[in-house]
This record gives C-alpha cells, sequence and structure tokens, in this order.
C-alpha cells in the first residue's frame, strides 16, 4: 500500500500549524496504524526450517528415552 500525502505551508502559516496539518492527514489516511500493526507480523518458517526443527525434537527424545533406560535420569510418575 503506498500513499502519498503532500502538505504545502499557505502564506500566513507557521510551520507547527503545517505539522498539525500533516499528522491530521496521517490519521485520516491511517498510515501509522497500519504501519505499526505490521511491526510485529512474522513471515511463516520455511519448510527447512520446520524440518530441522522435528528433527532436533526427535533426537532429543531418543536422547532422553535412553538415558531414562539406562537410570541415569529420574523417571517422574
Amino acid at each position: 500500500m503506498m500513499t502519498v500525502i503532500e502538505v504545502e505551508k499557505n502564506q500566513n502559516e507557521n510551520t507547527i500549524n503545517l505539522l498539525r496539518r500533516f499528522t491530521k492527514k496521517m490519521q485520516g489516511a491511517k498510515i501509522l496504524n497500519t504501519v505499526r500493526g505490521q511491526k510485529y507480523t512474522t513471515r511463516p518458517e520455511s519448510k527447512l526450517r520446520k524440518k530441522r526443527r522435528v528433527l532436533k525434537n526427535l533426537e532429543t527424545t531418543k536422547k532422553m528415552d535412553r538415558l531414562k533406560k539406562l537410570g541415569k535420569i529420574a523417571v517422574k510418575s
């Protein structure tokens, strides 16, 4: 979404009023809301990254099961 907002200074207008008009136009266009909303969005995890995570979890589970079987880790009941 590309929105261009232009505000030109009038003859008898000071910069504070110019900035005020600009911020009002920004609020009216809801640009800040959309940008702030996009700030915390995350992209979806890639297939390779998912695969690596699953393989690591399987490996960790396998190690823990082996250590429990050998009696090196106490089994909670």
